[in-house]
């Protein structure tokens, strides 16, 4: 035998032994329990969310999920936390607009798009608005004395508030919080008055009437509070801002495991049960590829960075 007959024979036993490893890995996953980290403080979309599909997880799986908060620096200690892990799957990202960056972007691989939704513009029972228009009219006639909260610095939370600050030509002072939870509490007290949460949050307020929903920032009414008029319809045509959360995985995870997880939660957003339990909540489950998903990313990440650029917010 030759050397270059010898040469494309070794190549060609590599590449078998290759996939049959990556299979072989995929077929593994898991090999022990799952940790799913999420960078704010519990009470969140992000926490809410990967708290109902935790346990249908775990269950799949056959290995305990285990969801492990990591708040701070704007979801930025969760996410590098998450980067920095073994890439074989076994920790992941629930992933917000706040914690993928410019910067951090290409240390994470895309898994699945849990849900992309509006964000509803919720406001204290005693503020005495009941539209857009008034909240716009209000906030001319107070520059300034208007509080809003986020669950961070260039959280969704805080910049579809920013983008709709810019468009109304207003003038509102952001308090940030370490999650959705601690500003919500704050927005129920009445040491701020107004937020643009994720439903899943504010919803049991809403339906107790502890809190006002005034409007949502998307194109077209949510089907969860579909008699909420959007931002765009109430005076402000070319608004639009919606919060997403997905899982990602470190960028060097097997592709074969990253195949596995994309079923697999998948499989599980699709289900009835699911879905119906996704929605009770306000959140819509989402479907996309891993590829489709990877492409919004950055889609968002373009509209986003001019806002926090316009803004001049400082992300570090």
């Amino acid at each position: 035998m030759n050397n270059t007959r010898r040469r494309m024979l070794a190549a060609l036993l590599g590449a078998s032994l290759c996939a049959v490893t990556a299979g072989a890995s995929a077929q593994a996953f898991p090999s022990k329990p799952v940790t799913i980290i999420v960078p704010f403080a519990p009470g969140g979309g992000a926490d809410t969310l990967i708290r109902l599909l935790a346990p249908r997880l775990s269950a799949q799986w056959g290995k305990p999920v285990i969801v492990d908060n990591r708040p701070g620096a704007s979801g930025q200690i969760g996410a590098n936390y998450v980067a920095q892990a073994p890439a074989d799957g076994h920790t992941l990202l629930m992933a917000t607009t706040a914690a993928i960056t410019d910067k951090n972007v290409n240390r994470f691989a895309p898994v699945a798009l849990v849900s992309a939704e509006a964000y509803v513009v919720t406001v204290n029972n005693a503020l005495p608005v009941q539209n857009i228009r008034e909240l716009i009219a209000y906030a001319k006639a107070n520059p300034g004395k208007l509080h809003f909260g986020s669950s961070g610095i260039g959280a969704a939370s805080h910049l579809s508030a920013e983008l709709f600050k810019s468009k109304a030509k207003i003038d509102m002072q952001h308090v940030p919080y370490k999650g959705t939870g601690q500003a919500l509490t704050d927005l129920l007290a009445g040491h701020i008055e107004v937020m643009f949460a994720p439903v899943q949050t504010v919803m049991p307020h809403l339906q107790a009437n502890r809190l006002k929903a005034i409007a949502v920032t998307g194109a077209k009414p949510s089907p969860t509070l579909p008699k909420l008029p959007t931002v765009a319809s109430s005076g402000l045509p070319d608004y639009q801002a919606v919060g997403w959360f997905g899982l990602l995985a470190p960028a060097a995870t097997p592709k074969a495991t990253l195949a596995k997880l994309h079923e697999d939660v998948s499989r599980l957003l699709a289900s009835p049960e699911v879905r119906k339990d996704m929605m009770d909540r306000g959140a819509e489950p989402t479907s996309a590829s891993a590829e489709e998903f990877g492409r919004f990313i950055r889609q968002e990440q373009a509209k986003w960075s001019k806002t926090i650029k316009d803004a001049g917010i400082d992300m570090e």
